[in-house]
This record gives structure tokens, C-alpha cells and sequence, in this order.
């Protein structure tokens, strides 16, 4: 039987959110995730882009767009670095390394990647102690996706507001499952679904008790949809 943690890559690579909807499952404000992928060029503001879009000429973002997006946030919510540190590391490496996309590469995960993180902690000057804190900014990120074998991320666990102490893979993002939509990790239900039947007056036991769920992944579905 096929391994069927093989996913083709046109999925993963195929423009399939919209700029909303990627600021929805991740919690990004829109003009944010928009900012990042298609830059701001007004008359008193000018940001060139950070990340670029699968498709040059499509708006809406891949799921590899949205594993860079994830990365991202957390480099810069949950770990302070400056922008212009992520684009001086992001110029840097594929500058001089070859590595186009450095925030989902599967090399910045292998035994070797451990050296050349130590070449970006000192690139960028995060802080005093910069290795540690791309390490742990790594180790987060490993919590949250899932790669194939050949190291590529092919599943991606969103971040859960107000349920995420320890980190929760309970909600899941699958681009081969459901058109790639929020989905129960166990089951594959759609949140969307659980937070339309709630809205709709079904209590959370009633829904667990109907899709199989815990009351814990049904609290969590609900958090997450309301967050989004």
C-alpha cells in the first residue's frame, strides 16, 4: 500500500486561500499576510514583500504560503525578531547558500542545518544567546507542522488561541483533505461545521457526542473558529 504520507507536490504548491481566509486560520491580521506576500506601495509607505505567492499572478496563497506565514508570525510575535532581520536572513541564504525558500527548507531540520542555524543566529544578531532562540523558534514550528520524508511540510496544526499551553495538534490543515479547510484532527470534521451547530443552539456535548468527539476537541474547534 502507498505510503500515504506522499503527497504530491501541486498540492501543497497550488494557490487555494485567499488573503481572509489565510488570516483566519492563522490569526494574522489581512493587511498583514497581504503586506508580506504582495508589499505596500503607497504614496507615504513603501514595504516590499518578504514572501512571495506560488503563482505571480493568482492572489491567493498555497499551502507551503501558509507554512511560511506561520513560521513568520512566530519569528516575529512570539520571538521579537526585527523584519529586517528575517529579510537580511532570508537575502543571505539564498545569496549565498542557494536556499530559496528558507522558512519552510527541509535542510534547516537535518543533523548538518544545526551549523548553519548557528550562520543565521549570527547573521541576524537575534539576541546575545541567537542560537538558542532559533532553536526553540524551530522546535515550536516542529510542533505545529508535520513533513514527509524527504522533510517537506505537508500537514500544518494551527495555532489555537487561549488553548495552547502545552500546544495542542487537535485542530488540523491538510491541503489533500476537505479542499485544505480547519478540520478535527481525529475525526476530519470541518470547524466550521461545529461553530455553525453551536451558533445554531447544539451544545458542545451534543456535538461531541454526535462526530465522536471529546469535549476538549470540540472546545477546541469552537476556539479556533472564534478566533478566526
Amino acid at each position: 500500500m502507498a505510503d500515504k504520507r506522499l503527497r504530491p507536490v501541486n498540492l501543497r504548491a497550488r494557490p487555494a486561500y485567499t488573503v481572509a481566509e489565510a488570516a483566519r486560520y492563522l490569526a494574522i491580521p489581512a493587511p498583514t499576510v497581504n503586506a508580506w506576500f504582495r508589499g505596500i506601495h503607497a504614496k507615504h509607505q513603501t514595504f516590499e514583500p518578504v514572501l512571495r505567492l506560488e503563482a505571480p499572478n493568482d492572489r491567493r496563497l498555497s499551502f507551503s504560503n501558509l507554512v511560511e506565514a506561520h513560521v513568520l508570525r512566530a519569528l516575529r510575535t512570539k520571538h521579537g525578531v526585527p523584519m529586517h532581520a528575517v529579510r537580511g536572513a532570508l537575502d543571505f541564504v539564498q545569496r549565498e547558500l542557494g536556499i530559496a525558500r528558507l522558512l519552510i527548507d527541509p535542510r534547516l531540520r537535518a543533523a548538518p542545518g544545526k551549523m548553519f542555524l548557528q550562520r543565521y543566529a549570527e547573521l541576524v544578531e537575534l539576541t546575545r544567546s541567537g542560537q538558542h532562540v532559533i532553536e526553540r523558534v524551530w522546535a515550536s514550528h516542529l510542533q505545529a507542522v508535520v513533513q514527509d520524508p524527504a522533510g517537506v511540510p505537508f500537514k500544518l496544526y494551527p495555532w489555537i488561541p487561549d488553548r495552547t499551553q502545552p500546544p495542542k495538534r487537535s485542530i488540523l490543515i491538510d491541503p489533500a483533505v476537505s479542499f485544505g479547510t480547519p478540520m478535527t484532527a481525529s475525526r476530519g470534521i470541518a470547524t466550521s461545521v461545529l461553530a455553525d451547530l453551536y451558533d445554531a443552539g447544539t451544545s458542545v456535548d451534543e456535538l461531541a457526542a454526535e462526530y465522536g468527539l471529546t469535549q476538549d476537541e470540540v472546545e477546541d474547534a469552537l476556539a479556533f473558529e472564534r478566533a478566526a
